[in-house]
This record gives C-alpha cells, sequence and structure tokens, in this order.
C-alpha cells in the first residue's frame, strides 16, 4: 500500500506558497515560472488558503476582474484541506474526490511536509497496479514475486 509519506519521497517535499496580499497576477507569474498549477497562501508561518487555476478561471476571467489590481486574498479557496504522510494513496483520492479539489498539502504533526497533486496520486496508483500485475504475473509463470523492482524474481529450479 504506497502512502503519501512515499509519494513525497519521490517527489520531494517542496511547496511553493504566495502571500495574501500579492496579486493574482504575481501569483500567476509564480505557478507559470514553477510550472504548477496551485499555490498554497500563507500569512507568516499560517497556511489560510489556496490559490489554482481553477479559482483564477472562475474568479477573475468569468466576473470581469484584471489580475494586476485583484488580491490573492480575494480570490483564494477556503478553508484548506490536507492529508497526514501516513495515509493511503486511496485516503488521498476518496478526499480530493469528495472535496473537488486537484491539490492537497501535507501537515505532519501540523508542519507543512509538502503538497501532492490528483497527478501524483494517479501516478502512484498506476505504479502499484503495474507492481501487483507484475507480481501475478509472476506468480502463475512460477518465477516468484517482483515486489517493485522491475526485474522478476526467479527461484531456482532443479
Amino acid at each position: 500500500m504506497i502512502t503519501v509519506r512515499k509519494i513525497l519521497g519521490r517527489k520531494g517535499g517542496g511547496v511553493w506558497t504566495i502571500g495574501p496580499q500579492e496579486t493574482v497576477y504575481e501569483a500567476l507569474q509564480l505557478m507559470a515560472e514553477k510550472d504548477v498549477g496551485a499555490l498554497l497562501v500563507v500569512d507568516g508561518e499560517s497556511v489560510v488558503g489556496m490559490f489554482s487555476e481553477r479559482d483564477y478561471a472562475r474568479k477573475v476571467i468569468l466576473k470581469g476582474k484584471s489580475s494586476k489590481s485583484t488580491f490573492v486574498a480575494e480570490l483564494m479557496s477556503t478553508p484548506v484541506f490536507y492529508i497526514e504522510p501516513d495515509k493511503t494513496i486511496e485516503d488521498c483520492m476518496a478526499l480530493m474526490t469528495a472535496k473537488r479539489m486537484r491539490h492537497l498539502p501535507v501537515l505532519d504533526k501540523g508542519v507543512l511536509a509538502g503538497m501532492v497533486s490528483i497527478g501524483d496520486v494517479v501516478n502512484a496508483l498506476i505504479t502499484e497496479q503495474k507492481v501487483a500485475i507484475r507480481d501475478l504475473e509472476n506468480y502463475i509463470t512460477g518465477h516468484g514475486y517482483a515486489a517493485e523492482t522491475d526485474q522478476p524474481v526467479v527461484l531456482g529450479r532443479d
């Protein structure tokens, strides 16, 4: 079973943040520069919201606002839902689906540890399924279990 901690171990725990007093334009510039779809909004040490491409599309463009004169605080999504690192990818998927979210901060005992995206979760699920399929194929053919390696385990034969 793959945990959120394992996903963060593969991708790293870096999280891009922005302050609530920054403009939407500055947020979009940072998102483009870092090639991310969402930023965590922090005020000092406190997480106060999330700003995503979806927030921009629905709350700026469609409402005729200007990204250069609108502040992130006006558009950020709240409350911020999060997941803990020892939860499974299935837990992640359930929360993301229930709350219709594509990005989920990870808090480890109250401390920001990273962020996972729906893409991270789907990739982890695909990897887990590939390993299970390979293990079943190896079992059926008598080659043992691969156990998350790229090479089948071949048992000695007499």
